[in-house]
């Protein structure tokens, strides 16, 4: 089964003015633990996309697993490791056609009705969300707070990731309601280096 790192570190492009700086934070969080890093741009400028991520790919240690969200065309295009779609893009099961077997497939989910489906598609681990109330998404979906965490928990035997407002000061909770993972976006962009130690002292 796919062992996930404590922390899954997303790096979402439109935090950043150009690719230099969203290359940069990707190195800071690296040299702060980081061993997995989900590249996410909701732009829909493919051309854009694709050249980011493959400066990412270049930039980063090859140790680095890089986690495309929803194209799987730039998935494949970069050569990421593996693939995270949400309930609007690819399903699970015309995800893992395109990108094959052997890549990390992820698929989101907000309700135990979706989760279940989850569980029984070919995706390697399933997210869970919005824990806690974020502003890294326009329209998010209605927060599912810890019980939804620990439901989630009851529902799969596969790997768990929780997202959705999830800092150092609430991440440890999260990790005790049953995730195995908790996915970052806005806690990690003002000291990027220093938040990834804190968070991995956090998580242990």
């Amino acid at each position: 089964m796919l062992t996930l790192p404590r922390l899954y570190a997303i790096a979402d492009a439109g935090s950043f003015p150009d690719s230099a700086a969203l290359c940069r934070f990707a190195q800071e969080l690296v040299a702060g633990g980081v061993t997995l890093v989900q590249y996410r741009n909701k732009s829909g400028r493919a051309r854009l996309m694709l050249e980011q991520a493959r400066e990412l790919k270049r930039v980063l240690p090859e140790s680095v697993c890089l986690v495309m969200n929803d194209r799987a065309d730039v998935c494949l295009a970069a050569d990421y490791a593996g693939l995270h779609v949400g309930q609007d893009d690819l399903s699970p099961t015309a995800a893992r056609l395109v990108i094959g077997p052997d890549r990390w497939l992820g698929v989101s989910t907000h309700s135990p009705e979706q989760l279940r489906e989850a569980d029984d598609s070919p995706a390697d681990y399933v997210a869970i969300g919005p824990v806690f109330a974020t502003l890294s998404k326009e329209k998010p979906d209605p927060v599912v707070g810890l019980e939804g965490v620990r439901r989630a928990r009851q529902l799969t035997r596969k790997p768990l990731v929780a997202i959705g407002g999830i800092t150092r000061q609430n991440a440890r909770s999260v990790i005790e309601a049953g995730a195995d993972s908790v996915a970052v976006i806005s806690d990690l962009l003002s000291t990027s280096r220093h938040a990834a130690e804190d968070f991995s002292r956090i998580l242990g």
